[in-house]
C-alpha cells in the first residue's frame, strides 16, 4: 500500500516538493546546517528530499520521456511545427529548448541534494551498516544523475561536495566524461556494495536503491562506455559481470504477462528493478497516461505512434496490443497512441503509473549485447533475447552464426517492442550505433553528428561564462 506523502521543508537544504512511501512525517520549524544532520531520522529525510526531486514533472515525471523517447523514431507531436517538443522529435532543438533546460537544472538539484547527504551523513552516530545504506542510497542517484548528464551533454561540470558558501566555485567548467565515468562507476560500486538486497527492503519503502539497482545501471554505464573514446578494455567483460549478477541473483524474474508489468495495482513487482513512485493525491501523481490517451478517453492526445513501428510489430507479438492502439472504446481512430501505462483510478492529470528506470527485461537484453560485444559467435548471447522473447509471444530466434553488426540490429528491433517510451531510446540509438540511420530509414531524416548531444541550456551558459557550448548551438 501507498502511503501518503509528508511534505518536508528544509531551509538549508531547499524544499523537498514531495516524497512517497517510504517519507515518515518530521516537523521541523527551522533548520540549518548546524543542527540538522543530528541523527539517523535527519538523514533519512535529507534522503527523502533526493528522492522527491524526481519526481517533478520536470524531471522524471514528464520530461525524462521528452527529451529521451521523443528524439527516437515511433513518437510524433500532435499538431506542432515548433516548440519543445517538435523541436526535439525533428531535431531542430536549440540551446533555448526549455525540456532540455529542464533535464540539466533537475538533474544538477538531484545531484547538489545527494552531494549534502553524501557529505554530511558519515559523522552521524549511528549503525554504520545503515549509514553506509544511507549513503549508497545518495551516491546511486549522484551516479544516475551524472550519467544522464554526461549521455545527454557530454561533458559536464562534475561537482562532488555541497556549496557551502560565497567563497565556494560558483562558476565550473566542464570536465571530461572520461573522469566522470570513472565517479559514475565509482559512485555505483559502493552503492552496490552497501544498498539493501531487494528482498530485504521493506514493502513501505520501495522506491529505494537495491544492490540489484546498482548492478543493473553498472552494466548499463559500461556498455555506454565501451562505445566511447575511452573506453577500458574490459568494459565489455564488467557489463557482462555485472548483468550476471542480477540474473544469477534469482531476485528478478519476468513477468508472466507483459502487461501486469505496467499496471499500478501490481507495481514494484518481481520484474521490477528501480522505479520512481507515483501515487493519487495527495501524493505526487504521474501525467503521462493523460499525455498519451486519445482525446475520446479523457486524454490530452499530444502524441501519436508512427506507422512505420506500429506495422514493425509481428502480428503474435502480444506487445503490439498492449503498448499501442487506435480505439476508443468501439470508436476507430485514425492514428495510433500509446496505451502502455494505464491506471483506471486516474485523477485528472494525476496517475498511480510508476516510472519504470530499469527492469529485469533491460538486463536481459543488456546481457545479450555484452555477450555480442565481446564474441559474436557466441551462441549463448541468445539467451537473454529470447527470454524476453518467447514471454511476448515469439519464437526464440536460431541459435546459428550471425555477424556483430547484423545481431545489433535484432537488438535494436527487440529494445524498441519492448521498452517502448520508457526513456530508452535515444541513449539505445546512440550507444548502438544506430540513431542516423533509423532516423534516415523513419523519416527520410539527415542528423549532422552535433544533435547526438544536446546544447548546453542558453540559460546556463549566460550564468556561467566557463560554460562553453557544444558544437553546432
Amino acid at each position: 500500500m501507498k502511503k501518503k506523502i509528508i511534505l518536508l521543508g528544509i531551509c538549508s537544504l531547499g524544499l523537498f516538493s514531495s516524497c512517497e512511501k517510504f517519507l515518515e512525517e518530521k516537523p521541523y520549524d527551522f533548520l540549518t546546517s548546524s543542527n540538522f544532520y543530528q541523527n539517523e531520522g535527519d538523514a533519512t529525510a535529507a534522503l527523502n528530499g533526493v528522492f522527491s526531486t524526481m519526481q517533478a514533472q520536470t524531471h522524471y515525471g514528464r520530461t525524462v520521456w521528452l527529451v529521451t523517447e521523443l528524439p527516437g523514431e515511433y513518437l510524433e507531436v500532435v499538431g506542432a511545427a515548433t516548440g519543445d517538443r517538435a523541436e526535439l522529435s525533428r531535431y531542430t532543438y536549440t540551446a533555448n529548448n526549455g525540456e532540455i533546460a529542464f533535464w540539466w537544472i533537475n538533474t544538477y538539484r538531484m545531484i547538489s541534494r545527494a552531494n549534502d547527504v553524501i557529505q554530511k551523513t558519515p559523522p552521524i552516530n549511528m549503525d554504520e551498516a545503515r549509514k553506509n545504506n544511507i549513503v549508497g542510497n545518495a551516491r546511486f542517484l549522484r551516479a544516475i544523475g551524472y550519467f544522464e548528464l554526461v549521455r545527454s551533454f557530454g561533458d559536464v561540470p562534475l561537482i562532488l561536495t555541497p556549496v557551502a558558501g560565497p567563497n565556494d566555485d560558483l562558476r565550473p567548467s566542464r570536465t571530461p566524461q572520461e573522469q566522470i565515468y570513472q565517479q559514475i562507476i565509482d559512485d555505483l560500486t559502493f552503492a552496490e556494495a552497501n544498498c539493501l538486497p531487494e528482498n530485504q527492503i521493506p514493502a513501505a519503502s520501495k522506491g529505494r536503491i537495491s544492490t540489484g539497482a546498482a548492478s543493473a545501471m553498472l552494466a548499463k554505464v559500461y556498455l555506454t562506455r565501451a562505445g566511447t573514446a575511452f573506453a577500458q578494455g574490459t568494459d565489455n567483460q564488467n557489463a557482462l559481470a555485472a548483468c550476471n549478477r542480477v540474473i544469477s541473483s534469482n531476485t528478478y524474474s519476468l513477468a508472466p504477462v507483459y502487461g501486469d508489468v505496467f499496471l499500478p495495482d501490481r507495481e514494484n513487482g518481481p520484474e521490477h528493478i528501480l522505479s520512481v513512485q507515483f501515487d493519487l493525491p495527495p501524493n505526487v501523481g504521474n501525467i503521462i497516461v493523460r499525455q498519451h490517451l486519445p482525446a475520446l478517453l479523457g486524454g490530452f492526445a499530444s502524441f501519436t505512434v508512427t506507422n512505420a513501428f506500429v506495422n514493425s510489430y509481428a502480428a503474435t507479438d502480444v506487445r503490439k496490443e498492449w503498448n499501442v492502439s487506435n480505439r476508443a472504446g468501439t470508436t476507430v481512430l485514425p492514428q495510433y497512441y500509446f496505451n502502455k501505462f494505464r491506471d483506471d483510478r486516474r485523477i485528472g492529470n494525476d496517475s498511480r503509473v510508476n516510472w519504470l528506470i530499469t527492469r529485469f527485461a533491460d538486463v536481459l537484453l543488456l546481457q545479450s549485447e555484452a555477450l555480442n560485444n565481446l564474441n559474436a559467435g557466441d551462441a549463448t548471447k541468445y539467451q537473454g533475447i529470447n527470454r524476453v522473447r518467447v514471454r511476448a509471444g515469439l519464437a526464440p530466434l536460431p541459435l546459428t552464426a550471425t555477424t556483430k553488426d547484423a545481431f545489433v540490429d535484432l537488438l535494436v528491433r527487440e529494445r524498441a517492442w519492448e521498452l517502448c517510451n520508457e526513456g530508452h531510446r535515444r541513449y539505445d540509438l546512440i550507444r548502438l550505433n544506430r540513431l542516423k540511420p533509423v532516423q534516415q530509414a523513419t523519416f527520410n531524416r539527415t542528423i549532422s553528428d552535433n544533435y547526438l548531444l544536446f546544447p548546453i541550456p542558453q540559460s546556463e551558459v549566460l550564468l556561467n561564462p566557463n560554460l562553453t557550448q557544444n558544437p553546432g548551438f
